[in-house]
């Protein structure tokens, strides 16, 4: 690939804001490509550093028209594209904090977000306004040519005058235990910190094309974007509508001459299953970074095998710290081995683990739970206090110092040489697809149901493929009421996003419990084994 010089992400004068850090190489390195994107036409469409500047520079200038400053919050419906990494640098040009939202998302969640945050402007790259947007909230759409606006946000008062690093960057929502969407707040110096020390791992080099599969409300696609902008690198968005078509992806990533790509291991298990032989047409692929979930290491001997040479990192964390740690997986991968480790926590962070009791865990094949020492760590959650107070802890190893660690719900132990090995959540927080799923927040919505008397979620494997498992709900029906399972899946359609909505159903008379009066998921999990209880 072309070079048209040379960059390092260490400038003279450090950044201290996000837009400033993912436009650092716009001096350097103006011509070269920061984003390769599909065009309209079914093409590529390149837009350079300086293009991009440009283009921030403007949305700038437009988001100040309109009266947005410091302070103020715009929610932004997209799928990752280069339209919108201009808007969010320019909310963090003008101090604004970015709401990331996706436009799969239920029209009923995106309502309860805006209602949570009281944004000033909601923009989105397509479609119709959602019905019931407050009439204070501004309203508009916008693309590669610009912004449409449609009605201007109401106008406010700013008491501030100027950004500063600590200010909230982009609040991005997971789900919640109540039911209620939670706000992960990131601030400028926390999501540079991260960057950072992500940065000093060398997974990629200024010549690299960086292949982003996340939806945009993941703020897995906004390492992405640390990791390709702030090496100066190409950042590559992959249409969110190819991953499910193993042969257009694979063409896409040779098409775009993607270098790097990045995703959870569920985006690699269409071409694992059903075309490996496409995995060698990406010759030019020298790099993938996997985050979310395990990666089955069945399939991981697959891709060695089909893309041989290839660098595999595992990168593990948490929207509260975006990630904690990198691990480059073996190659080969030994056939003995029966687990991969999660590495090392990043430069500038350090992983200590605490037993039940508050005390160091120091020895190999200990567990513990990981608490994260960090300036990468999120600020709260939003308008959350007691939320924030149960995960952000006084540093258990001094108290006294009034310093905060994560207490991250995550149980690992270490090896004999340090490394970290996952072993699953304290609390009831699960993966699905790569997301983040609060076992809480589906029963919560189930229970809303009008003939649900009771229910319980919990997470099953899945015949023959232990690494897509399945959303399973108990319910528990009110005495003498009948229901209906795809009314009820389409309840929780209406609030939840897709992967929250349970794939089985299954009636019971009532919810085992265990002696100290708490479900028993172990026997729920029993029955939904196969052979057991009918599906509904």
């Amino acid at each position: 690939m072309a070079t048209t010089g040379s960059f390092s992400p260490w400038h003279r004068q450090a950044p201290e804001l996000l837009h400033e850090f993912l436009l650092g190489a716009s001096d350097t390195l103006p011509t070269r490509p920061a984003v390769i994107e599909s065009a309209p036409d079914g093409g590529l469409h390149t837009v350079t550093y300086r293009e991009l500047a440009a283009r921030t520079a403007a949305r700038t200038e437009e988001l100040a028209g309109l009266g947005i400053g410091v302070g103020d919050r715009v929610a932004l419906e997209s799928d990752s594209s280069a339209a919108v990494l201009t808007l969010l640098m320019a909310c963090s040009a003008l101090g604004a904090t970015f709401l990331p939202l996706s436009p799969q998302s239920p029209v009923g969640r995106r309502l309860t977000i805006v209602g949570m945050t009281g944004p000033a402007l909601y923009l989105r790259s397509g479609g119709e306004e959602p019905a019931g947007l407050p009439a204070s909230t501004g309203s508009g759409r916008f693309g590669p040519e610009g912004l449409v606006i449609e009605r201007a946000p109401a106008r406010r008062a700013h008491h501030r005058t100027g950004a500063v690093s600590t200010d909230p960057a982009y609040v991005v929502f997971t789900s919640g235990s109540t039911g209620t969407p939670k706000g992960v707040v990131m601030s400028h110096r926390g999501y540079l910190a991260f960057c950072r020390g992500m940065l000093r791992h060398d997974i990629v080099t200024a010549e690299d094309r960086v292949a982003s599969t996340s939806p945009f409300q993941f703020d897995f696609s906004l390492l992405d974007a640390g990791l390709a902008l702030g090496n100066g690198a190409t950042l590559v968005p992959v249409p969110r509508g190819l991953l499910r078509w193993p042969r257009r992806f694979a063409r896409f990533l040779r098409e775009a001459g993607a270098t790097q790509v990045n995703g959870v291991p569920s985006i690699w298990r269409p071409l694992l299953r059903h075309e490996p032989a496409r995995l060698s047409e990406l010759g030019a692929v020298r790099g993938i970074l996997f985050s979310g979930e395990r990666f089955p290491l069945e399939d991981l001997r697959l891709l060695r095998r089909e893309l041989p040479g290839v660098r595999i990192v595992n990168c593990f964390g948490s929207t509260e710290s975006i990630a904690c740690t990198f691990a480059d997986i073996p190659d080969p991968l030994p056939a003995d081995q029966a687990d991969i480790s999660i590495g090392r926590p990043h430069a500038g962070a350090e992983i200590l683990l605490i037993d039940g009791e508050g005390r160091p865990v120091d020895e190999p094949g200990a567990v513990g739970e990981i608490h994260l020492r960090s300036p990468a760590l999120f600020t709260g959650y939003w308008n959350d206090p007691a939320a924030t107070r149960a995960v952000l802890v006084a540093d258990p190893l001094e108290p006294r110092s009034g310093q905060l660690v994560y207490r991250s719900g995550d149980l690992a132990s270490r090896g004999a040489d340090g490394e970290l090995y996952f072993h699953g959540r304290a609390d009831s927080m699960v993966k699905i697809r790569g997301n983040r799923v609060e076992l809480g927040a589906v029963e919560h919505r189930l229970r809303a149901f009008p003939s649900v008397e009771a229910a319980a979620v919990l997470v099953v494997p899945r015949a023959g493929d232990a690494a897509d498992p399945v959303l399973t709900a108990f319910v528990v029906p009110e005495p003498a009421a009948g229901w209906d399972p795809d009314q009820l899946r389409e309840f929780c359609g209406k609030e939840l996003p897709d992967y929250m909505v349970p794939d089985e159903l299954r009636a019971i008379d009532r919810l085992p419990l265990n002696p100290n009066g708490k479900v028993d998921r172990a026997r729920l999990l029993a029955l939904a084994l196969p052979g057991k209880e009918r599906t509904v």
